[in-house]
C-alpha cells in the first residue's frame, strides 16, 4: 500500500525544486519558450496551478467537479491548452503565488481524504496515493522543460521512482492511445537508479526488457528525450517498439522531442 504522507512530501519537495529554478526569473524570463511547442515557462507554471487546483476540487467537491467534465467533455483535451494559455497572462509574481498556494491546498486535501476513497477524475477514478504520484510525474516532467529552456542539468533523485512506476503501469495505454493492441504478456524493466541502486518490475524471466538509468526511462517515458538518445537497452522488438510511443501522462498521443535535440 503506497504511503500518501510519503508521497505528499515528495511532492512537495518535487515543487520545491521547480520554484527554486522560477521564482528569481526577472518578469520577462517567464516568457522564454520551452521544447513544448508554443508553451513558455509561464505556460509550463500556468498549467501545472491549474490541474493543482482542479485536483483539489477532485478530492473535496465532488459535484464541482462532475461540473467542469461536463464543462470539458465537449473539448477533447483542448481544454488543457486554454487553461495554460489564459494562466500564461498573468503577471508572474501573481502567476508564481497562485501555484504555491493550490500545491498547498492540494497537499492539505490530500492528506483528509478517507483510506480507501476513489476521486473523480478525467479519466478512471483515482486513489488519493495515484493522484499524487501523478501529480509527481507531472510536475517532475513539466519542470524538466523548464529546466531545458533555462540550460539547466537537474540532478535525478529518488523520486523518479515514482514518474517510473507510473511510466511502467501505464505501458498499456500507450499502445491504446495510438489503436495498437499492446502484448499480452509483461515486460521486465530493471533500471539503475540515482543512488546506484537497482528498481525493477516485472517477471524475472521476462524476454522482452528495458534496462538502463531510471532517468533516461523517466525522460523518454514522459517524451523529453528521444530514445536515441538515451542510454536504454531492450530485449525483443515489442519492449523496442513500445519505448517509441511510452507516454506516462493522460491524453493523445504526445509528439516527444526529436532526436538529437539535446545533443
Amino acid at each position: 500500500m503506497a504511503d500518501v504522507s510519503a508521497l505528499l512530501d515528495d511532492f512537495t519537495a518535487e515543487c520545491a525544486d521547480l520554484e527554486h529554478l522560477v521564482a528569481p526569473l526577472a518578469p520577462a524570463d517567464w516568457a522564454t519558450p520551452t521544447p513544448a511547442e508554443g508553451w513558455t515557462i509561464a505556460h509550463q507554471i500556468a498549467h501545472l496551478a491549474w490541474t493543482d487546483e482542479v485536483s483539489v476540487v477532485a478530492a473535496t467537491d465532488a459535484d464541482g467537479f462532475a461540473a467542469l467534465l461536463a464543462e470539458a467533455a465537449p473539448k477533447a483535451f483542448t481544454f488543457v491548452d486554454e487553461a495554460a494559455e489564459e494562466g500564461a497572462k498573468t503577471p508572474p509574481a501573481d502567476l508564481l503565488a497562485r501555484w504555491q498556494a493550490g500545491r498547498a491546498a492540494l497537499v492539505a486535501a490530500l492528506a483528509a481524504v478517507p483510506h480507501g476513497t476513489k476521486l473523480p477524475w478525467f479519466g478512471p477514478p483515482m486513489s488519493p496515493a495515484s493522484m499524487i504520484s501523478a501529480r509527481i510525474m507531472e510536475t517532475w516532467a513539466h519542470g524538466q522543460d523548464v529546466a531545458d529552456a533555462l540550460g539547466v542539468t537537474r540532478t535525478p533523485t529518488a523520486r523518479l521512482r515514482t514518474v517510473a512506476h507510473i511510466s511502467v503501469r501505464t505501458r498499456n495505454f500507450a499502445y491504446s492511445v495510438r489503436g495498437e493492441n499492446g502484448p499480452t504478456e509483461e515486460f521486465r524493466v530493471e533500471l539503475t537508479a540515482p543512488d546506484g541502486s537497482l528498481w525493477t518490475w516485472g517477471p524475472e524471466d521476462a524476454p522482452q526488457r528495458v534496462t538502463g538509468p531510471a532517468l533516461d526511462f523517466c525522460l523518454v517515458a514522459t517524451q523529453r528525450r528521444h530514445r536515441d538518445d538515451t542510454a536504454l537497452r531492450t530485449s525483443g522488438p515489442d519492449a523496442e517498439h513500445w519505448l517509441s510511443i511510452a507516454q506516462a501522462f493522460a491524453g493523445p498521443p504526445g509528439t516527444g522531442r526529436a532526436a538529437g535535440q539535446f545533443a
